[in-house]
């Protein structure tokens, strides 16, 4: 699924082809990669269970999981299962002889799945209910500026109606809130009293709003309630919580240690890459510096940093950078040559001349990109094809992003299907002597329906692909 699940390099060089947002494209391609996983996981299952021949159990030796010393004694004394017997190993009902800080740390391994839940489940709580953002001090200032500029503004045209008489003469009479002051000569106390009589009436009229907006903004500090599905939710993940630590034994503990310290690193790294770029915290340049500082740090604490490490990551790195900047580069050469030639317009005016639906072009287009995905690689068709049918997309109402999610789960085809299906060939070179090309080609078939099943939901069900997008980025 590497050209489906993020980060892909397919996703990119058709945002680029298309001008879809690769951000949108990440997150729109997630949930179909996961449903197809499903669905691959599913067809083992069923298949292991009908025909168990096909994926027989390991065997006793193989699935023995040596445990440490201290394990096996709390493990034959007080219980196999890992909470129940730290805890009473640690309050001491049992005769255990064992560490105190020995136990206090395996109990903080275990419990590892348990503080994580709690802590994301803090994070979403707190921003479900964070208090609303409204700037109520806004409409005060306008309120307060309105008043400000109109008197001002009526100061103004005070001043300009005192000096309009005068230059006028006698011709104009002077406007009545000027007459105290024209009648009175120099006497000038008059005006300031109007003036005191003003600001005490914008006083007492601003006074009123201001105590509202302090009782409105005192009011929008007050946090929300946190929506029946959240709480539904974790009753949930409680549920599933209690039932994973009544069979997590010391044996399953063990496993977990491992994992710790093989899987669970990479998979925190790859989350906050691609979690980063989904979110918005990041762009993907930043997000990949966040990611190679990552592999920095792993190659690191596994003591796997040398020169040759590094002269291999640079080596790729350039490599792949390479190709797909000259994707880029071809797909603009060839898009920009095919329509200076008139093929662009031909292609239009042939598909357009059939008078499609849009479900009859975009059934035409997806099988147009399963039988090319036979004899060529995503790249071709990307490069070559993507320009032909993304013009034609707006004439039938389709969304490019859609429609790019569509190509990406079809374009999977072009790893399984022969001749050129590179799958095949990975798993021929790592397989035994005896399982041939023809053997596992013939494996890859029913992979294939899967897919063309997936692409069939994903069309009938687009809320599968665009709903992420909508709500991270509307």
């Amino acid at each position: 699924l590497g050209i489906l699940i993020p980060p892909s390099v397919m996703l990119i060089v058709y945002g680029a082809t298309a001008g879809v947002s690769v951000v949108k494209l990440y997150a729109g391609a997630f949930f179909p990669g996961i449903m197809l996983a499903t669905l691959y996981l599913l067809y083992v299952i069923v298949l292991a269970k009908w025909k168990p021949h096909m994926a027989p159990p390991m065997s006793a030796e193989d699935r023995f999981v040596p445990l440490p010393p201290m394990n096996q004694q709390i493990a034959e004394s007080i219980s196999d299962k890992a909470v129940v017997g730290l805890v009473s190993a640690l309050k001491g009902k049992r005769n255990a002889n064992v560490s105190t800080q020995e136990i206090l740390k395996q109990l903080g391994i275990t419990l590892l799945p348990l503080m994580t839940v709690v802590l994301l489940s803090g994070l979403v709580y707190f921003k479900l209910t964070a208090p609303l953002v409204v700037e109520a001090n806004e409409g005060v200032v306008a309120m307060g500026g309105g008043f400000e500029s109109s008197e001002s503004t009526e100061t103004e045209s005070n001043i300009s109606g005192l000096q309009e008489p005068e230059a006028m003469g006698d011709l104009k009479t002077p406007p009545k809130e000027e007459a105290p002051q024209a009648l009175g000569g120099g006497v000038s106390e008059p005006p300031v009293a109007a003036e005191t009589t003003a600001k005490t009436e914008v006083a007492s009229a601003t006074a009123p709003v201001a105590a509202v907006s302090v009782a409105a903004e005192t009011e929008v500090q007050e946090r929300q309630d946190a929506p029946r599905a959240f709480w539904i939710t974790m009753a949930v993940v409680g549920v599933a919580l209690f039932i994973f630590y009544a069979y997590f034994s010391f044996v399953r503990l063990e496993i977990f240690k491992m994992l710790l310290g093989s899987f669970f690193p990479l998979a925190i790294m790859i989350l906050a890459v691609l979690g980063t770029i989904v979110f918005g915290l990041a762009t993907p340049t930043e997000a990949a510096a966040i990611g190679s500082l990552g592999g920095l740090l792993l190659a690191a604490a596994y003591r796997r940093l040398n020169f040759t490490v590094m002269k291999e990551s640079v080596y790729l790195t350039a490599k792949t950078s390479a190709m797909v900047c000259w994707l880029f580069v071809g797909s603009s050469i060839f898009s920009a040559a095919f329509a200076l030639l008139g093929g662009q317009e031909l292609i239009n005016t042939w598909v357009l001349s059939m008078d499609l639906t849009p479900v009859q072009f975009m059934i035409l287009a997806q099988v147009v990109i399963f039988l090319l995905g036979w004899p060529l690689e995503w790249t071709e068709i990307i490069v070559i094809f993507m320009p032909i049918f993304v013009p034609l997309l707006p004439h039938f109402g389709i969304d490019p992003l859609f429609f790019g999610l569509l190509v990406a789960l079809n374009l999977q085809t072009a790893f399984l299907s022969p001749p050129v299906a590179m799958a095949a060939f990975y798993l021929k070179g790592v397989s035994p002597p005896h399982v041939t090309l023809n053997q596992i080609f013939a494996g890859m078939l029913p992979f294939m329906a899967i897919q063309v099943f997936a692409i069939i939901l994903l069309y009938n069900f687009p809320a599968i692909g665009l709903w992420l997008p909508e709500v991270l980025y509307k």
